[in-house]
């Protein structure tokens, strides 16, 4: 596949799953929106992000839960519910183990003064 149609089809994907945040998502569904099997979804997004499209949509939901952490007073709880999680615990740690700062001090500070917190244990290793 050329590079232009890696980019169509990832950039397709990005709007598809942008436009159904709130959604549980599938990647059968995604692709078959899309006109492209699974494996070329997964493929295409891999060699064109270097990521598999799961942790590539999680990343979506992350980018845009931590907006509204920043601009809006929403519980964290509806904040999940908005970007197509459950459980708000879940979107708690996806935002720990992606921006290395917790979801409150998302809310607490300014982007540009977020510092990620030093490696350590996940949360989800805690006993």
């Amino acid at each position: 596949m050329s590079v232009v149609g890696r980019i169509c089809i990832v950039a397709a994907f990005e709007r598809w799953a942008r436009e159904r945040l709130h959604e549980p998502l599938s990647i059968r569904a995604a692709a078959e929106a899309l006109g492209v099997s699974e494996r070329t979804l997964q493929r295409t997004t891999r060699a064109s992000l270097g990521t598999s499209p799961v942790r590539f949509v999680q990343d979506l939901r992350v980018e845009q839960a931590t907006h509204l952490l920043r601009s809006t007073d929403l519980t964290i709880a509806a904040i999940a519910r908005r970007v197509g999680y459950e459980n708000a615990n879940t979107l708690r740690i996806l935002v720990r183990d992606r921006t290395g700062t917790t979801a409150g001090q998302h809310r607490r500070t300014p982007p540009q003064q977020l510092v990620p917190s030093p490696p350590g244990p996940s949360s989800r290793t805690r006993g």
